[in-house]
This record gives C-alpha cells, structure tokens and sequence, in this order.
C-alpha cells in the first residue's frame, strides 16, 4: 500500500511536468529544496527561494521580491566556489539563474533560457563548468557566467538527478531507467547502462566506479568503462543517493528499511525500519546516521542500527537533511514550518516559517 500512494504522488507530480509542458499551465506543488554554507539554509519552495540565517532561523532574504507563477523552484540549490547559488525555474517559464548568496541579487544580466523542459535536478559544477540536467533530456553546458560553453548533449528520459563526477568522467541519470557516462571533454557519452528502473537519485561516487539506486530496487556498482552489476538489493525501490562512509555503503527504500552494506564483503551488516517511507537521502555525520521520512519523523541511527533520537517535524519529508556547522537543516512539506534546525543530541535549535 505503502508504495501504491508513493507511485500515485510521484506519478501525479511527474505528469504535471509533462502537463505544463504542453499545455503552459504552472508545476503542481512539490517538496522544497535545500541547501547550505556556514552562514545561510537555502530553501527553494514553489515561487520563492529564501535565505535563513543558521544563527537563529531569521529570514536572511527572499526571491524575487514578488511571487510570479510561472517561475516556480523546486531542486536543491548549489553553491560555487565562486560565490554563486544556482537553480532554475520548473515553473512554464524556466530561466537557469544565478543569486548572490549573501543578498539574494541577480549575478547574471541575463538567465540562461536556453531549455526546453523544467529545472526538476540540481546543475553539477566542476572546472569552472556548469553541468545543467533538464526534464526535456538534454544535459547542458555553461560556463559561470551563464552562457552555453559547448552544445547540449541529449540523452534522452526526464532528466531528475545532480550529476556525479570522479574527476575524469560524469555520470548521468535519467527516469528512463538508464544511467549515461560522459566524457566532458569529448562531449560525448561513452557508455548507457540499463539500470532496469527510474533512477531520480545522484549517483555516489567511491572507489573504482559509482553506486546507484533506482526503481529496480537494487544498488548497481557502475565502472567508468560501462561494466556494472548488481551489488545489494531492498524490498521496494529506492530514490535516494546511497551515502559511502570508508568500506560502509547506507541506503533506504519506499518500505522504510535503511540498510547497511559491507563493500569489502558484499554482506549486510544490519537493516532497520524506523518509520515509514524513506525518499531522502541518508546524512552521515560523526557517529550517526540521519533518516527523515514520509511520515514527518527524523531519527538519528548510531552505526549498529540503532535508534538514538527520534524528533517529528511534522509533515512529511522528501528533502535530503544538510549540515551546517554543527546543526542538522530539515524541510518538511506540508507542515507548520519550511525549516527545522537539530543539533546531534537532537535538541531543536529554531524553526522558520515565511512569512504569508
């Protein structure tokens, strides 16, 4: 049943992207994303992106000053080294803008305007090139200044996911259940793998290769030169990124089940079920292990499995937790507030709601 009503959710969230393609009509409502440096949570939810300070919760600043809705916001926000946050619309217009972090002003004169589909996928930045995924399948290439640096490349599926990158290669996934290995320099892709189902998730990039999950419910191992395999399985499917800490591969799945995978062995440590659904992906940070699920709980897991806290935001949450400094950002949808701040014994720090 569990899955029946995350399919339904998904699908309906999924055809309102096609739906505003076609016919011009604004993105059905979705998570928020979130993001975060030493000083601000950057939350992107439906018309507006808001700039919290991680001091005390206070409204840094919003954007645009007016809600339009058409320019809707929904992906994760990323942070350059440069001092950019950048994410695009996935509204019926979808310029691909840059913010000043600090101010919320525009950097660039002018938004890139170039595709065709929604910002549903947060872009990858490395080597002073930005890598921007669409819904209308096309990855595109822009330099820091928001100007195309080399033609698109089609890959083809709605593209959902951050791309990941060892250093050498990229890797690329799509909701037509393939995986796409690109070469930046070349510009062309080297390998597809079949990955059997939809793959809304980041790849996680560890030693020799990277780890991904989809709707197959399994984890693939994928090599730079294409090989892959199969290298631990859940009970239903899973969204998120898998999280590698040293030999230790975490994951979790629509049942609610996080699992535990020793890489060098291929054996699973442990798996545990705290409550309800789990979409976001696991946050490791010291000795614990963060899990939010759709039932608007968040726990803390220490490396046996074992619940250490539990707190209920409300809600129901799809976002992947972020660190800042020593604070745990949570954003739930549908409850009383957009944001929660925890320290690691779980004690709640503030919470921020925009104000209506």
């Amino acid at each position: 049943m569990k899955t029946k009503r995350f399919l339904l959710f998904f699908l309906v969230v999924l055809g309102a992207i096609i739906l505003s393609a076609c016919s011009g009509q604004p993105l059905a409502n979705n998570w928020p994303g979130l993001a975060a440096d030493a000083k601000h949570a950057y939350i992107s939810s439906g018309s507006f992106i808001y700039a919290v300070d991680v001091q005390n919760g206070k409204e840094v600043w919003k954007y645009p000053a007016e809600a339009n809705n058409k320019i809707l916001f929904y992906a994760n926000p990323v942070l350059t080294e440069d001092g950019q946050l950048l994410i695009g619309s996935a509204g019926t217009e979808h310029p691909f803008i840059s913010l000043d972090p600090d101010t919320g002003r525009e950097n660039w004169t002018e938004s890139f305007t170039g595709a065709k589909g929604a910002w549903m996928a947060s872009p990858l930045v490395i080597n002073e090139t930005i890598y921007a995924p669409n819904t209308d399948g096309f990855l595109y290439i822009l330099d820091l200044n928001g100007k195309q640096a080399a033609d698109p490349i089609q890959l083809g599926g709605a593209l959902w996911a951050k791309p990941s990158s060892d250093g050498t290669l990229l890797y690329v996934n799509s909701l037509d259940h393939h995986m796409h290995v690109i070469d930046p320099v070349q510009g062309v892709v080297n390998e597809v793998i079949d990955l059997g189902g939809a793959a809304p998730g980041s790849p996680a990039v560890g030693a020799g290769g990277v780890f991904v999950g989809s709707f197959a419910s399994t984890v693939e191992f994928v090599q730079p030169n294409g090989q892959h395999e199969a290298i631990a399985k859940a009970g239903n499917w899973i969204w998120g990124t898998p999280s590698i800490d040293g030999e230790t591969l975490y994951y979790a799945d629509l049942d609610g089940i996080v699992y535990s995978l020793d890489l060098a062995s291929g054996n699973q440590n442990w798996d545990a079920q705290p409550d309800g659904p789990v979409v976001a992906s696991l946050l490791i940070v010291g000795d614990q292990i963060y899990v939010a699920t759709e039932s608007g709980s968040f726990f803390a897991l220490d490396r046996d499995g074992k619940i250490v806290w539990e707190k209920t935001p409300g809600g129901k949450i799809y976002t992947s937790p972020v660190l800042s400094g020593d604070l745990i950002l949570v954003a739930p949808y549908q409850a009383d507030f957009a944001l929660a701040a925890f320290d690691a014994e779980g004690k709640q720090a503030w919470t921020f709601a925009p104000e209506k």
